[in-house]
């Protein structure tokens, strides 16, 4: 069994493998436990596919990759999860995710994220720090 890189104690085949292989996330923390499993994998495409269409110009495919490519991820802590005003449709995760970069010194990066779910499928729409 091969851990899932989101730390949920399942393993990929049972957590990210089919989100990212393109089931849809069923809720908006399996989309970000699977964004996390992405940028641990070093899959740019699908960071880029999942993020929303009103903030993906924000996001280019090519920054992306390069970030992807000099960190190092080691850990997801899930904070919280809250459904927005219309639960079936928006979403929010509190997350801490521990990386490196190439000095070694390990860093947190501390987001709330809000996500929106259209035509079956969910999106990362933001972040605050």
């Amino acid at each position: 069994m091969t851990p899932c890189p989101c730390h949920s104690n399942l393993s990929f085949e049972s957590c990210c493998g089919p989100i990212l292989k393109g089931t849809p996330a069923p809720t908006a923390e399996a989309l970000m436990r699977s964004r996390y499993s992405a940028y641990a994998l070093k899959d740019a495409s699908y960071l880029h596919r999942t993020t929303h269409s009103s903030t993906r110009k924000a996001h280019p495919v090519k920054e992306i990759e390069k970030w992807a490519k000099r960190t190092n991820w080691l850990k997801l802590e899930i904070l919280r999860t809250e459904k927005g005003s219309n639960e079936d449709t928006t979403g929010v995760v509190e997350f801490k995710a521990y990386f490196t970069e190439k000095d070694h010194r390990i860093q947190v990066l501390h987001e709330v994220s809000a996500f929106v779910k259209e035509e079956g499928e969910w999106y990362y729409v933001n972040g605050e720090h």
